[in-house]
């Protein structure tokens, strides 16, 4: 029997409601539904510090949102909580599409899923993090995903035009789908959740 770190229960209770009350889409709520319900059973922790990039240096401004949310406040303050934990890293893959200062203006950290707090392979948590201008990559994977914005931003699906989720914004990303993001004059901030594994 796995035991979950406090700071990470805490976090991830947060971020049940929050996704519950955000995910407005059925084929989101689905798919939050069954990844929260996997939550319940723990994986194996990640033994080790965390490690910050140079564009953590954003997150005090992007973790500062005024928003009347209480359920939103809870999430950045379990995020808070864990953040000293997590292991950012550079995406290593990209093309034209990304901006010249991508390299250095994005981080992700994965939550929980490979090299998580963690380790698991059914799923996938994680936070995206960019300073102010930085277009993300397009890019594509085969699990389904749903966001959940807490700053502002550009997002795109496919060939669709680009659209502002907003905070508190939340959308679903079908399997294999191309998109991206970019953010706008204030650093972008989201949590994604991947269903690597459909449930039988």
């Amino acid at each position: 029997m796995n035991l979950r770190n406090e700071s990470l229960q805490h976090f991830l209770e947060a971020a049940n409601v929050a996704f519950d009350q955000f995910a407005k889409a059925p084929e989101a709520r689905r798919s939050i539904g069954h990844i929260f319900a996997a939550l319940e059973r723990p994986g194996s922790a990640r033994a080790g510090k965390g490690s910050r990039l140079p564009v953590c240096a954003q997150l005090d401004m992007a973790l500062s949102i005024d928003t009347s949310y209480a359920c939103l406040a809870r999430l950045i303050e379990g995020f808070r909580g864990i953040e000293p934990m997590l292991e950012w890293h550079r995406r290593t893959k990209y093309d034209h599409t990304a901006s010249d200062n991508f390299v250095d203006g994005h981080a992700n950290a994965l939550i929980i899923g490979p090299g998580g707090l963690e380790e698991r392979n059914d799923l996938w948590l994680g936070v995206t993090l960019m300073a102010p201008h930085v277009r993300y990559p397009d890019h594509d994977h085969a699990p389904e995903e749903v966001y959940l914005v807490l700053s502002k931003g550009e997002f795109r699906q496919g060939e669709g035009d680009w659209f502002s989720p907003g905070i508190g914004g939340s959308f679903y990303n079908i399997p294999g789908i191309k998109h991206a993001m970019r953010s706008v004059d204030a650093p972008l901030f989201a949590f994604w959740a991947l269903l690597a594994e459909q449930p039988h």
